[in-house]
């Protein structure tokens, strides 16, 4: 029977599927300090160590070498993290688990995968670990989607996350993407692993140069994984962050990428792709300083079909829509509320309402209150303060859908372009008039003959 203890081993690498800020290479003093330390913890340190000696000595004096710590991890566990080939093997001589699971549901198989150490793989193979079976895994190869990336070609040596630490860098065939692991816990439900697989087929099928590019997915083995295109220059919150508040052309360019994004998102056929969560993190610039709209659905799209309503806690709560949050009954119009805010401010250079606390906002929008306009009055000409007030509605039906926002924006846009030409070079074009006036005078004959004519009185 497998002991088990109250403590955790935190010396080494974790859990290949551990949340990122229980990952990495931890101090494991207070362990070492107790004055007794547990027999079976004992052999996870010196797995970790490599100490065969000390192994052999614990596993012959009783200790069970399938020992758990509190986040059900054994030795073997420690030592395929590490890459200890010769403790793997030793381990799996004396009857170790080689399909024992943690808490997180990650296998040895899967932690040596994930630290790259191919001599542990192979040997775990060997003794029959089996890739950890994902919810949509299939049966024969002919049904693996056309989407499919194996995750042995994602490479996560100098992996670092980004946009909030949903998505991570890694290599895939020597390119830089933008890889997105998804928590078993989502796909629990038969009737989501459904959705989920319909929404892959879905998004490999999107091509818009507004919208993320979805590059493909890990569907076969576990941990699941979305794979899309990274784009360097980083997200909008952290240019709006850095530059403050935009030039009215410059975000009213901005706001036609978000816009036409969008808008191709709700004109999918036959179902609109609403994207719950458009905010500046989830907004990305490209090489050419166009705007991208990323992160839209995955996840989202399967919770959208819950019925608890959505909380603080799962998205930002400063641009999503009171519906949202009050009932799961919405439409695509909540996404127009938020790019209200996010248009509102590109122009202010500040997030809605920074005054008040995350979960004080829904509040406020319930309360039919909204961001106050306070940069100068000619930065909302020509009628962009009332579509960022019909965009925000309190009622969705009145706010207009994407394709009209785009025909507005590109009339306030050749609004603002007309009267920039005009202002700078009015001065330039009536003395180049002035100029050619005064030249097509002096060259006529009844100037010339004038001319004479005083000339000869002289």
């Amino acid at each position: 029977m497998e002991n088990k203890a109250a403590v955790r081993f935190t010396l080494g690498k974790q859990s290949s599927l551990a949340p990122e800020g229980e990952r990495g290479e931890l101090d494991g003093r207070e362990n070492e300090e107790r004055e007794e330390i547990a027999g079976g913890v004992r052999l996870m340190y010196s797995a970790n160590e490599g100490d065969l000696d000390a192994i052999l000595e614990l596993l012959d004096s009783g200790i069970d070498v399938n020992f758990r710590d509190i986040d059900d991890r054994t030795a073997l566990h420690v030592a395929a993290c590490q890459g200890r080939t010769d403790v793997v093997s030793l381990l799996l001589q004396r009857g170790a688990d080689v399909q024992s699971t943690d808490r997180w549901g990650s296998t040895p198989l899967a932690d040596a995968i994930y630290y790259k150490n191919h001599d542990v793989i192979k040997l775990l193979e060997k003794h029959g670990a089996k890739p950890l079976m994902a919810p949509m895994h299939v049966n024969h190869a002919r049904e693996v989607p056309e989407y499919e990336i194996d995750p042995k070609e994602l490479d996560f040596t100098n992996s670092v996350n980004i946009t909030k630490g949903t998505f991570c860098i890694a290599l895939w065939r020597g390119t830089q993407v933008a890889v997105k692991k998804l928590g078993d816990e989502v796909f629990t439900d038969e009737d989501k692993v459904r959705a989920f697989r319909d929404e892959l087929a879905l998004f490999q099928k999107i091509r818009h140069p507004n919208v993320v590019q979805f590059l493909g997915a890990v569907t076969q083995s576990s941990p699941m994984m979305i794979v899309t295109e990274y784009l360097p220059k980083g997200d909008l919150r952290a240019f709006l962050k850095k530059k403050g508040p935009m030039k009215p052309m410059t975000a009213l360019r901005y706001a036609l990428d978000i816009a036409r994004g969008m808008n191709y998102l709700h004109e999918n056929k036959p179902a609109p792709i609403i994207h719950r969560d458009l905010e500046p993190s989830n907004i990305l610039r490209d090489d050419s300083g166009h705007l991208k709209v990323a992160d839209f659905g995955v996840s989202k799209l399967l919770t959208v079909k819950e019925d608890k309503p959505l909380t603080c806690l799962d998205t930002s709560c400063r641009y999503v829509a009171p519906e949202v949050f009050s009932s799961h009954d919405y439409d695509t119009k909540v996404d127009v509320f938020s790019f209200a805010l996010i248009l509102q401010e590109m122009i202010e250079g500040c997030p809605p309402f920074t005054a008040k606390q995350d979960n004080e906002v829904p509040k406020a929008y319930e309360a039919r209150e909204r961001p106050p306009f306070k940069a100068p009055a000619k930065n909302y000409a020509h009628g962009l303060k009332e579509l960022i007030e019909d965009c925000w509605n309190e009622k969705p039906a009145k706010r207009p859908t994407f394709g009209q926002i785009i025909t507005k924006l590109e009339s306030i846009y050749n609004s603002f372009s007309h009267k920039k030409h005009w202002k700078i070079r009015p001065l330039k074009c009536f003395r180049n008039l002035e100029a050619k006036l005064k030249k097509n005078h002096s060259s006529s004959p009844s100037s010339r003959s004038s001319s004479s004519r005083s000339t000869s009185s002289i």
